[in-house]
C-alpha cells in the first residue's frame, strides 16, 4: 500500500490524554487532564435547559458559522472591556469548537509551507502539532526553570536568524504557569513588530491569575492589534470543558481569513451551546473574583500539601498546574514514572518530557482543578509516594 502522511509521523497521540486513560486504567486520582469534577455555574446549568427544551427548531440547528449572533455581542462586550480594544461582534469574532479549532485556525490563517513559528518551551503540547498540520516548522525558544524565563537575545535569533514569522504566546503559560508581565511582554512586541511578525496567543486562563499577578492582553500593546490573533475559550473559565466553545478575536483582514479555515474544518460549534452561554458571558465582576477565590485555595491546599510531603514543586502564577521534580526517584524516563505513579500511588501525572523540546525529564505536571476532598485524597495517596516507589538507577 501507499505511504500515509509524513506529518503524521512527526508527532505522537496526546500524552496528556493518554495519561487519563492510563489513571482510569489503575483507578487512579486523576491530576494528569486538566478538566474539573465539579458543576458549571447553577445559572448556566438552567440556561442549557432552558435554550434545549425552548421548542425552537432553530436551536438545534446549525448557527452562523462564524458564531451565533448573541454570543458574539455578548463576548464582545465583555472582552471589549477587559482588552480595552474596541471589538466589533461581526468583524473581529469568531465562535470555534474550543480554543484547540481557534489555535488551528490561527496557525492555518498565518503560516504557509515552509514558514517557521516560534514557539516558547515548554509549551502545550498542541502547538508543535498545529505547526506540522499546518505545514509550518516549529522553532522552541526555551523558558528556563525555576523562574521559566527567556533570553531575549535568544527569542530575537528565532526571528533574525532562523526567520519565524509567527510567535506562539501561551500566558498564563501551560504547563508551568508563569504569567509574562508587562515588560517582557513588551519587549516581546518590539522583537515581533521588529521583524514584522505575528502573535498568536492562547490566553485561556486570563481569568486565573493569582495576585500580585496581572494579565496583559497581547493586543492591547501598541501597535499589536493588528497583527495579534488573540484565541482563547470558555472551558476554563466556566468549567465546561465538553462544550467545546471557543474563539478568536483579530483584526477584521484576519478573521476574514480565520472564518474561511473555521468554514471548512467545523461548519461552526454547537448552536445551542451558543445560545446557553451567553448568561455566563454576562455574568458580574463578582463571578470571576470568587472565581480566582476558588482556584487560589485549590492552590494552597495542593502546595500546601506538597510541602508538608517534602516533594518539591513549582507554584504556579496562573493556571492551575503544579510541576514537581521527581529528580530524586532518578529515573531516565518521566513517562515511566508516571505510569508507575499511577499504577503503584494511585495518582495520574503527566511527564514533563512531553511539554518540552529540551530532554527534560525532572518534572512531571500535576493539575488542581479539581473539588478539595479530591485533591486530599490525592495528597493522601502521594503521603505514600517514598515508600511505593524507590530511587530509581534509570
Amino acid at each position: 500500500m501507499r505511504r500515509l502522511s509524513d506529518r503524521t509521523e512527526t508527532f505522537t497521540d496526546s500524552v496528556i490524554r493518554r495519561m487519563t486513560r492510563i489513571s482510569n486504567a489503575y483507578g487512579a486520582v486523576n491530576l494528569s487532564q486538566g478538566f474539573p469534577d465539579f458543576d458549571p455555574p447553577a445559572e448556566l446549568l438552567e440556561s442549557l435547559g432552558r435554550v434545549a427544551s425552548s421548542g425552537s427548531v432553530l436551536n438545534h440547528q446549525y448557527s452562523i458559522t462564524w458564531g451565533a449572533q448573541a454570543f458574539r455581542d455578548a463576548l464582545a462586550e465583555k472582552q471589549s472591556a477587559r482588552m480595552g480594544i474596541d471589538i466589533d461582534p461581526n468583524e473581529h469574532i469568531v465562535v470555534t469548537c474550543g480554543s484547540t479549532e481557534a489555535m488551528m485556525a490561527a496557525m492555518m490563517t498565518v503560516a504557509n509551507p515552509g514558514d517557521r513559528v516560534a514557539i516558547f518551551s515548554p509549551f502545550y503540547e498542541n502547538y508543535g502539532a498545529d505547526a506540522i498540520l499546518s505545514g509550518a516548522e516549529p522553532v522552541y525558544v526555551p523558558l528556563v526553570p525555576p523562574m521559566f524565563s527567556f533570553d531575549p537575545m535568544r527569542l530575537e535569533a528565532a526571528f533574525r536568524d532562523e526567520g519565524a514569522k509567527a510567535l506562539i504566546l501561551c500566558n498564563p503559560s501551560n504547563p508551568c504557569g508563569k504569567v509574562f508581565t508587562r515588560p517582557e511582554l513588551e519587549l516581546i512586541a518590539d522583537i515581533v513588530k521588529r521583524y514584522d511578525a505575528y502573535v498568536i496567543t492562547d490566553e485561556v486562563y486570563e481569568h486565573i491569575v493569582y495576585s500580585p499577578h496581572v494579565h496583559t492582553y497581547m493586543a492591547s500593546l501598541p501597535g499589536m492589534w493588528e497583527r495579534t490573533i488573540s484565541c482563547s475559550s470558555l472551558s476554563k473559565t466556566y468549567s465546561i470543558t465538553g462544550w467545546r466553545l471557543g474563539y478568536t478575536i483579530a483584526p477584521s483582514g484576519i478573521t476574514d481569513r480565520i472564518k474561511k479555515v473555521h468554514d471548512f474544518l467545523t461548519v461552526g460549534a454547537a448552536a445551542p451551546l451558543q445560545e446557553a452561554v451567553v448568561c455566563a458571558l454576562k455574568f458580574p465582576q463578582s463571578y470571576y473574583d470568587e472565581l480566582l477565590d476558588l482556584y487560589s485555595g485549590k492552590r494552597d491546599l495542593l502546595c500546601g500539601g506538597l510541602d508538608d510531603l517534602g516533594i518539591p514543586h513549582t507554584v504556579p502564577e496562573g493556571a492551575y498546574y503544579v510541576m514537581l521534580d521527581i529528580s530524586e526517584f532518578g529515573y531516565a524516563s518521566d513517562l515511566e514514572f508516571c505510569d508507575d505513579l499511577a499504577r503503584l500511588v494511585g495518582v495520574g501525572a503527566v511527564p514533563g518530557s512531553s511539554f518540552f523540546k529540551e530532554p527534560e525529564n525532572r518534572y512531571v505536571r500535576l493539575h488542581f482543578a479539581k473539588r478539595d476532598e479530591t485533591l486530599r485524597a490525592a495528597l493522601r495517596r502521594l503521603g505514600s509516594l517514598r515508600e511505593r516507589i524507590a530511587p530509581h538507577a534509570g
